[in-house]
């Protein structure tokens, strides 16, 4: 027998929804008191930015309301339609947009201004769900991976040529719903190993290691490098137990002789015998391919070489690709530079969110944002006003309605009755989660300002716009998932 058609507007969930309205109240209360200044209470003229951002909500939520009346299956027929209108869109936009700090990513519309970099995290989400929904289509094939990776990078140059890396660094977080629909682990494995040797390469290659001429830095990831590479060979090749125990003898060896001969007799930069013995390794790992020709051996080799690569290239890349700002902002983040005018945002942050103390200050009483202490305050940096004016309490508050978010953002994904509604609720909550993290750790000075919104707090309708579109559309597809 048929099921009795019900109205998607009915099968809405329900908590999603209530903690997306509270969420555009508390970021609204919270642009006032970063907006105004005390005994201001002119919350709804349009001169301000709050009548804006209130106009901005009220046409999120009409827009959220048309996205719930249109046929789920609609999305995914027409995502490669609003994937490369976008593309087209991000092209050109560098050719037309004004200079805004720097940065050409901001089109005029009459008198506001709309980024379609935040819309085009939406467009690209819908077409991976639809790309990879494709009967036997499966991450864990390299050709498959391959696809996947162009749909994402595509868009994510075109904003870098906008000189928006910020926005470019989200498309990072699809790398979350590759690794849940098939990818190999070994991928993500790489990418945590490349995050480890650049933090701990950089932080601390102005650090001299006792004894020699040499960095703590260099040393530290090029052993870290070996471990790594006898781990793999131990974990993927447990039959060959003989090549773990002469790689760690030969390891231990090399080391202790180097810092011997340089602590004793001559000192020398100890990192270039490392280095050669882990090129003598890499050599070792392609002549045990060569010889067994089992694919593990050459994934090890290919790890070892790029793991080499990668450490001279990231100082390479630090030292002469990146702008001067950019790199002062990386160096300062790892504490290897104390530059105040770089570190002048971060700072007054958390003065104002240490200030806060408990229970805060209490709305519009807030004296580090009213005194206007930290800059981008009703944009980026909004949150200090929340740690400010809410204290401990009211930050904490703001974090649970987060993760609330996030987590019931994950039920919903997984309870979807095809891969198209998984991939894309995947995507969502993937976004969300780097732009919290990102954003709130840039704050409190655990992340570099790269200059991303904090999700319906900052100021701006692209933003709010950008979130809205991907929660409605994964609302209407879930409400839509009992369709027969």
């Amino acid at each position: 027998m048929r099921e009795k058609s019900v109205n998607p507007i009915f099968r809405i969930d329900v908590w999603v929804l209530l903690i997306y309205f509270l969420l555009l109240f508390f970021g609204w209360v919270s642009l006032c008191g970063a907006s105004h200044n005390i005994g201001d209470v002119d919350f709804l003229s349009w001169d301000s930015r709050t009548g804006k951002q209130l106009a901005w909500i009220g046409c999120a939520i009409g827009l959220g309301s048309v996205i719930m009346m249109i046929e789920d299956r609609y999305y995914e027929i027409l995502a490669d339609v609003f994937y490369w209108f976008m593309v087209i869109l991000l092209f050109i936009t560098p050719f037309i947009a004004h200079d805004v700090k720097g940065s050409r990513s901001w089109l005029p519309l009459g008198p506001v201004s709309l980024q379609p970099a935040e819309f085009a995290k939406c467009a690209t989400a819908l077409v991976l769900a639809k790309l990879i929904n494709q009967y036997g289509f499966t991450l864990n094939k390299w050709q498959n991976l391959l696809r996947a990776a162009i749909v994402v990078l595509i868009p994510l140059v075109l904003i870098i040529m906008q000189k928006e890396t910020g926005s470019a660094l989200v498309y990072c977080s699809f790398s979350l719903m590759f690794y849940r629909e098939g990818m190999p682990g070994c991928i993500l494995f790489c990418a945590v190993a490349a995050v480890l040797y650049f933090v701990v390469g950089i932080g601390y290659s102005l650090t001299p290691l006792p004894g020699t001429l040499g960095d703590v830095g260099e040393f530290a990831v090029l052993n870290i490098i070996w471990i790594f590479v006898v781990g793999m060979i131990k974990i993927y090749l447990p039959r060959q137990p003989e090549h773990v125990s002469r790689l760690s003898l030969i390891g231990l060896g090399v080391n202790v002789l180097a810092w011997s001969f340089s602590a004793l007799i001559a000192p020398f930069d100890i990192s270039w015998a490392l280095l050669g013995f882990n090129a003598f390794v890499a050599a070792y790992l392609g002549w045990m391919w060569a010889g067994q020709r089992l694919s593990q051996w050459f994934l090890i080799f290919l790890f070892s070489i790029g793991s080499i690569g990668f450490l001279y290239l990231s100082d390479f890349a630090l030292n002469n690709v990146l702008k001067g700002y950019q790199r002062t902002r990386v160096c300062v983040l790892l504490g290897i530079e104390e530059d105040r005018d770089a570190a002048y945002n971060v700072n007054q942050s958390k003065i104002a969110i240490g200030s806060g103390g408990l229970m805060g200050k209490g709305f519009m009483n807030g004296t580090q944002t009213k005194l206007d202490y930290v800059p981008e305050q009703d944009t980026d940096f909004i949150f200090c006003t929340v740690g400010e004016e809410e204290g401990f309490v009211g930050a904490s508050a703001v974090l649970l309605l987060f993760l609330a978010l996030i987590l019931r953002l994950l039920f919903l994904a997984e309870r979807q009755a095809t891969v198209f509604g998984r991939v894309f609720g995947y995507c969502v909550l993937s976004i969300l989660l780097f732009h919290v993290f990102i954003n709130i750790g840039m704050v409190t000075g655990l992340a570099p300002v790269i200059g991303i919104p904090l999700p319906f707090f900052s100021y701006g309708g692209s933003s709010l716009w950008g979130f809205t579109f991907l929660l409605f559309i994964f609302l209407r597809i879930d409400a839509g998932r009992k369709r027969r």
